[in-house]
């Protein structure tokens, strides 16, 4: 008889267990009754015009997050991004599991003050429109309503889940990166919530340098005397083509100038002139390669008696491919497939903040990228998201957690 009960006990704990994990579909159908108040926290984030350096708006988006985590459960903590405008914002929860996990996203957009007003959130169809709806408002969004589900469900799997808000991605970073680095060391998984163009997961991003070139001439007057001067422009010029290849297709690498200045007067050959170009690179090893060629390449000049230098500026890192992220995308990859939806691992052409959380050579922490809402014409008039994306993408966090969390 004894024996019996224990059975019984045993029988009947497995049978709670089982009932209090939820089905795939089960989470599906609490994503999908979250989207009406998404679409409500949307509309109050974009309503506010955050643009990289907007002080008031910035604060006061920021201290509504820290409102919102912290009636989450939070312990929450601010810091100023200096030299950035606004605090980055860390929200902590603490579990029973095992494995840490940092969810992250960026609060600013690049529109200035009075543009919300021009162009206020509104609902068209299937797509919300607005300053910052997708990028990345919309991610905003997508973290705390999924943590809404994880509180709904009582879910304490983890053994911490970080939340990092930071107010100046689109103007690099320079406020958060460090913070980002470090916090993504301390962690299993990273989730970023950059917004993809389609149903898709990101398991690349590019690194962003900056090339400078600047040329060293003597003025003089282009009418009476030019052979006494050495004409700066036509260094540059010449230094430009020459340069103009140090992209490599084979690897993704792009090398494309857009800048460039030079003289005062038009009566005057030109003493100074300067360009700059934009470098995108997926492959680690390109910034020294870049560098290395363009030092070689200007020493080849045509103008004589005319100084060419070359300074690079790293930017924002690659989130280089590699198998932890990989492994992470077929992960979402199966449990979307659960909701009968297919999910794309892709490579991006854009620099984002996963790229400071990536730590080369490691498979910690595993990064991935675009797990915010689905969109497009970012940093347009006509930036959008598509609303039928948000319960997939809500359910999509949700599971992830509590899969990898086993």
């Amino acid at each position: 008889m004894r024996s019996q009960l224990i059975f019984l006990c045993f029988t009947l704990a497995c049978a709670a267990a089982q009932a209090a994990e939820p089905t795939p579909q089960e989470l599906f159908q609490q994503a999908k009754a979250e989207q009406a108040h998404y679409l409500e926290t949307l509309k109050a984030l974009v309503s506010v015009d955050t643009g990289t350096g907007t002080e008031a708006g910035l604060e006061q988006v920021g201290a509504e997050l820290v409102k919102r985590l912290e009636a989450l459960g939070a312990k929450v903590t601010t810091q100023p991004a200096t030299p950035s405008v606004g605090d980055n914002i860390v929200g902590t929860f603490k579990g029973t599991g095992d494995k840490d996990f940092l969810l992250m996203v960026h609060y600013d957009t690049v529109f200035g003050p009075g543009t919300v007003a021009k162009r206020p959130f509104r609902i068209e169809g299937e797509r919300a429109y607005g300053p910052g709806v997708a990028d990345a408002k919309g991610g905003v969004a997508m973290i705390l309503h999924a943590l809404k589900l994880l509180q709904n469900q009582q879910y304490k799997g983890y053994r911490t889940l970080t939340v990092l808000f930071n107010p100046d991605e689109e103007m690099g970073s320079a406020g958060s990166r460090q913070l980002i680095a470090e916090l993504a060391r301390q962690h299993d998984f990273v989730f970023s919530y950059e917004p993809p163009d389609k149903d898709a997961v990101t398991v690349a991003t590019n690194g962003i340098n900056r090339l400078k070139l600047t040329v060293n001439g003597r003025a003089s007057h282009a009418g009476s005397a030019p052979e006494a001067g050495r004409n700066a422009l036509i260094e540059l010029a010449h230094q430009l083509l020459q340069l103009n290849a140090l992209g490599d297709k084979d690897k993704g690498t792009t090398v494309n100038w857009t800048l460039a200045k030079a003289g005062e007067k038009a009566n005057i050959i030109p003493a100074l002139a300067s360009a700059e170009a934009d470098m995108r690179y997926s492959d680690l090893s390109e910034t020294e390669r870049v560098q290395e060629d363009a030092l070689r390449i200007i020493k080849k000049q045509l103008v004589a008696d005319t100084q060419v230098e070359l300074v690079m500026e790293k930017g924002r890192p690659p989130l280089a491919k590699n198998d932890a992220s990989t492994q992470l995308a077929q992960t979402a990859r199966q449990l979307y497939s659960k909701i009968d939806r297919q999910l794309q691992p892709i490579a991006m052409r854009f620099g984002t903040d996963a790229g400071y959380a990536y730590v080369p050579d490691s498979d910690k922490p595993a990064v991935l990228e675009t797990l915010g809402v689905v969109g497009a014409g970012l940093h347009g008039d006509d930036e959008y998201m598509e609303i039928a994306s948000v319960a997939p993408r809500l359910y999509l966090t949700v599971a992830m957690i509590r899969q990898l969390a086993q």
